[in-house]
């Protein structure tokens, strides 16, 4: 399912959610511990989980950026910056399992912005699959997909905020 995308008044928010039949605290573990973040997003590793903590981002040519973190609450949020941006993890046990809410805030949409959301969108696929017991198989082809497809919705918050792409 795409993500849904929402013009404010400082940019747009992009929110995905799922819903999976797995515990709050499983579901925490993969955006958490590093032995299991390593598999679905291997260049982040989270340094310290608390706030004001940092998230370091791997940029695989021999440096990193920090990212730091704005909140975190024990199997419920996880919240960081993310260049200018913010990203929100929201955790809420269900009847079933949980319900993860993903959400970006994006003050400035340029062309990069859906490489990213793209890349969100497949990451939690491949999440869901290692909660699931099954192997992952490679992204790019999906990547693709659904690069494509947030290109086309981007556009016009490219236009509309007079920003260049």
């Amino acid at each position: 399912m795409i993500a849904e995308v929402q013009q404010t008044p400082e940019g747009v928010v992009v929110r995905f959610e799922r819903l999976w039949k797995h515990s709050v605290q499983n579901v925490w573990s993969y955006l958490t511990d590093n032995d299991k973040l390593k598999w679905w997003f291997p260049e982040l590793e989270v340094m310290e989980l608390d706030a004001g903590g940092i998230i370091r981002f791997d940029m695989q040519d021999g440096t990193f950026e920090e990212m730091k973190i704005t909140e975190v609450q024990a199997n419920s949020v996880l919240e960081f910056t993310w260049g200018e941006d913010l990203v929100r993890f929201e955790l809420y046990p269900e009847t079933e399992g949980c319900r993860l809410l993903l959400q970006e805030s994006i003050g400035r949409v340029t062309s990069h912005t859906p490489k990213d959301v793209a890349g969100w969108h497949v990451c939690l696929r491949v999440i869901e699959e290692l909660l699931d017991g099954r192997t992952v198989e490679p992204r790019t082809e999906e990547w693709q997909h659904w690069y494509e497809k947030y290109k086309l919705l981007f556009q016009r918050y490219i236009s509309t905020n007079g920003n260049e792409s």
